[in-house]
């Protein structure tokens, strides 16, 4: 359906929330009031979207997440299915809070580990949960130990934006690879936290100079709108692309393909988990009739 619709042919990746609940309640989650929902993927939900995905559209790997993803009582099954069965690249981005038994269960079949940090020590505890920052570096231990690749994620907010470059030197003492730079879009949780946005621009330029200047064996990729002028707006124009970088599906179903649009319900297409199929459901504000555009990201 999404073919015909829009003339993409290829999805490279699929994000799959998995569920809503989750351990934490962080200031800038964009799930907002839905953390509270029971909404969920069975495994044999999820199981059937990773085939379909992998059979109508190419895709070549999943992006397991929630919710947090390491609650979800099913994540062996679907981790061992994605890449035995489907031969999928899995990635799983987690808060790494309290996960060494379910992570030694599934290293063998995950391809990256990415745990998301806001910061040092107490700013990262207050965006999330205290103990949390100290838990997601004993998360990263492990996973060096297990041999399981690392990458981390940070939103950027005016909390933290000057503890990038100390995070990205803690990383890098962990063995992690790659650091992934977010802009903070207000939507869900963050939407009642205004103080959180950065109001000068200017700020962004900054932090791309020190990014530059400090040399870092970590890479860092970092969200175009962290700049001045923000990110071109490229999204699904008439004639658009044949191939797309990725798709993200919601726990009740609800198919985004641009980060920008993810938390905002303006999706046009769904999963329908009884039917294994993808309806298209336009609408006045859907991303498809708005031409939200996507992300792009940038590595410095």
């Amino acid at each position: 359906m999404i073919s015909e619709v829009t003339g993409i042919r290829r999805i490279r990746m699929l994000y799959l929330q998995l569920l809503y609940r989750c351990n934490f309640e962080c200031l800038h989650c964009f799930h907002g009031q839905r953390l509270q929902h029971a909404d969920a993927f069975t495994a044999d939900e999820a199981i059937n979207l990773l085939a379909l995905m992998r059979d109508q559209y190419g895709t070549e790997a999943v992006t397991l997440l929630g919710g947090e993803p390491f609650v979800y009582r099913d994540l062996t099954q679907v981790v061992q299915y994605a890449k035995r069965d489907l031969g999928l690249r899995v990635e799983i981005c987690t808060n790494g809070y309290r996960i060494e038994r379910r992570l030694t269960e599934i290293a063998p079949d995950l391809d990256l580990l990415r745990v998301s940090l806001e910061g040092i020590g107490s700013t990262n505890d207050h965006i999330r949960k205290f103990g949390s920052y100290r838990s997601a570096l004993s998360a990263l231990e492990i996973a060096q130990r297990l041999g399981v690749r690392a990458g981390a994620t940070m939103t950027v907010t005016s909390r933290n934006i000057e503890e990038v470059l100390p995070l990205a030197r803690v990383l890098q003492g962990y063995g992690v690879e790659q650091l992934k730079l977010h802009c903070l879009r207000p939507v869900g949780n963050a939407a009642a936290h205004p103080e959180l946005l950065i109001t000068d621009p200017a700020a962004y330029t900054r932090l791309r100079g020190r990014l530059d200047a400090a040399d870092l064996e970590i890479e860092v990729i970092v969200d175009e709108d962290l700049s001045e002028g923000g990110a071109s707006d490229a999204c699904l124009p008439d004639g658009g692309p044949v191939e797309i970088e990725r798709i993200e599906a919601d726990p009740r179903g609800a198919l985004t393909m641009s980060c920008k649009a993810v938390g905002k319900d303006s999706h046009a297409f769904w999963y329908d988990k009884l039917a294994d199929h993808i309806d298209h459901r336009p609408s006045p504000t859907d991303e498809l009739t708005l031409a939200v555009p996507d992300v792009v990201y940038a590595r410095v």
